[in-house]
């Protein structure tokens, strides 16, 4: 599905990402660990093709196409859909105006946006501008229902529990397995197995209560230290730290050699 390899990412002239290798297989979805400044969201960014981050090495390939030179749109078109960290507001544009014109391009009618404005509680927010004078948990969901609407095949997401009070994390961990499961008019999705692949970013953590994810990876300073099972890599870093971890995992992989 996913596979970056050998990605050096510049930002005004600085390396910033330093050798990013990273698979994730269909039906998988990844946690990406790491402190504050790590690299996860010049990762995640430049996935999308945002323009500011310079890929001065690497690919990345989406079902074994290359997209570095692709623009943001046209990979949206294959099938990568993302949540952001702090979307911005948007003046002058209702969610209501932005959501028919992605039910236009992406579904034959507008059947499944209906339900799913009454299934999560979205209808207060179509008349309103963009992201506008929402809180942190309301815009999440704001930004997590367009994701929903144009259902990726491949799902990004950048800190999703970042600023989000416990009433609202449920909900935005069952509106993230929803984006999650695979359209039923395609696939048997009685299959735990079956599911749309993703990428979730996140510093604490929390949104894991919510959502299963098959593997994590920690990154500092640029590059991928180490990879293992998310909930064991979790209970570390909370006890002792990013560094312990680290190195708990190069043992565990130099006594395997």
């Amino acid at each position: 599905m996913m596979q970056i390899s050998n990605l050096h990412v510049n930002i005004e002239n600085k390396e910033v990402l330093k050798g990013i290798n990273l698979t994730i297989p269909d039906n998988e979805v990844h946690t990406l660990f790491g402190p504050n400044g790590s690299g996860k969201s010049v990762l995640i960014s430049t996935i999308m093709g945002y323009p500011e981050y310079e890929i001065t090495q690497g690919k990345i390939l989406f079902n074994g196409q290359n997209i570095i030179e692709l623009s943001i749109d046209e990979r949206v078109k294959l099938g990568i859909g993302i949540s952001e960290q702090r979307p911005p507001v948007v003046k002058g544009v209702k969610l209501r105006n932005l959501l028919e014109l992605l039910v236009s391009v992406k579904l034959n009618d507008d059947s499944f946006m209906k339900e799913m404005v009454s299934k999560y509680d979205i209808e207060k927010f179509l008349e309103r501008n963009i992201n506008d004078g929402l809180s942190g948990g309301e815009v999440k969901k704001s930004e997590l229902f367009m994701a929903l609407i144009t259902r990726p095949e491949f799902l990004i997401l950048d800190e999703p529990d970042s600023g989000v009070d416990p009433e609202h994390l449920k909900k935005i961990g069952a509106m993230i397995n929803e984006i999650l499961r695979k359209e039923t008019d395609k696939l048997d999705t009685c299959n735990p197995l079956v599911r749309n692949s993703g990428l979730i970013a996140t510093h604490s953590a929390v949104i894991l209560d919510y959502i299963h994810t098959d593997k994590a990876h920690i990154m500092m300073d640029g590059k991928i230290r180490c990879s293992g099972n998310p909930g064991i890599m979790m209970e570390q870093i909370r006890a002792k730290g990013y560094d312990y971890c680290i190195r708990c995992q190069q043992i565990k992989q130099e006594i395997s050699l």
